[in-house]
């Protein structure tokens, strides 16, 4: 297929192939707009099973980023870059600072930062071969935007559950979490905290056990938290989870979740609009680590202002689902229109 085809290619400014023999890199870097600002974007470490689909997740989560740090108000663009590898078994120091040489060579356009796959630890490989990455933290502390991030989900949960739930508090909210990795797990202790009653799925049994002692779940397979009789379905893992037969079988009436891309085609948001299941757009609901990690590029970086900026996804979201209502539009194209605008303006 020519790139230019490809059903996710949304005018990019720029598509980066990259290979290096000696560490075994293949890598894609896809910057879709500077507008705003350098496109910062996480890097995706994942056995894709085609290159096909490494280029199909990149163009889209480079569009979310776009959209995201416009609806988060950020001074940025929109990029990310994905590495077609196993990061249990192919990750290397070697195979980091060759794809920090590929960063290097956009001549900071794109700015890197973790994400699924890599951490902290890898970032600082990277770094060693360019200037342009992001979440390293600040002053000893960690540079891990997990925490922002599932903030955000919750304030994001909790306006959901106001406008489609009509009530304030999530005490006894029954709320389905699939996947438990640190957002999932840090929204789980939040959503613990203020009396949700959880349900948790993960394929890593042994911390899916540990984290249900941790905050009173139940557990269930994997396959049966679609089916789970809650009032939110919050979906934290990989992307494309929001299938038409998942969305036929949701028992949820709010869907509100930290994984990227969760819509598998954009057409899932109009069936859930249809069946009276409010969706949170992900790129919205999922912005709070974007904005940390915004944030430690700053020279006033402070912990309260970060946090404020994070509660700010509240005000977004609830003015998303108040033109989704009057327009009786799903939320999806709400949101997406109003990037665009903000983009524009």
């Amino acid at each position: 297929m020519q790139v230019f085809d490809h059903p996710e290619f949304d005018h990019h400014q720029q598509l980066v192939f990259g290979c290096d023999e000696a560490s075994g890199l293949r890598a894609i870097i896809a910057i879709h707009d500077t507008r705003r600002g350098p496109a910062l974007g996480g890097l995706r470490i994942y056995p894709y099973s085609s290159e096909d689909d490494a280029l199909t997740d990149v163009l889209r989560l480079s569009r979310g980023m776009t959209y995201k740090s416009a609806l988060a108000d950020l001074p940025l663009g929109g990029g990310k870059a994905v590495i077609i590898a196993d990061p249990r078994r192919d990750k290397t120091p070697e195979l980091l600072r060759a794809m920090g040489r590929l960063v290097d060579s956009l001549g900071g356009r794109y700015i890197t930062a973790e994400d699924s796959g890599t951490s902290e630890a890898d970032m600082r490989h990277i770094r060693e071969m360019t200037p342009h990455v992001s979440g390293l933290g600040r002053a000893g502390e960690s540079g891990d935007p997990s925490p922002y991030t599932a903030h955000g989900v919750f304030c994001a949960l909790r306006s959901a559950v106001r406008h489609r739930l009509g009530r304030d508090d999530l005490d006894g909210l029954r709320v389905a979490i699939q996947g438990i990795g640190h957002v999932g797990a840090h929204l789980a202790r939040e959503l613990h905290v203020a009396g949700a009653q959880l349900t948790l799925t993960d394929l890593d049994r042994d911390a899916l056990g540990i984290l249900a002692n941790e905050v009173g779940a139940v557990t269930i397979p994997p396959q049966a938290i679609f089916d789970a009789d809650v009032d939110v379905f919050a979906p934290c893992a990989l992307g494309a989870v929001l299938t038409a037969d998942v969305a036929d079988r949701l028992k949820a009436r709010v869907v509100c979740g930290a994984a990227n891309n969760q819509l598998a085609t954009p057409e899932i948001a109009e069936r859930l609009h249809a069946r009276g299941i409010l969706y949170a757009p992900d790129y919205v609901a999922n912005a709070g680590g974007v904005i940390e990690v915004e944030w430690q590029r700053r020279s006033d970086y402070s912990h309260a202002a970060v946090m404020a900026h994070v509660e700010r996804i509240s005000a977004t979201i609830d003015e998303i689902f108040t033109r989704a209502r009057h327009e009786d539009a799903n939320p999806a194209q709400v949101a997406d229109r109003l990037a665009r605008e903000r983009l524009e303006g």
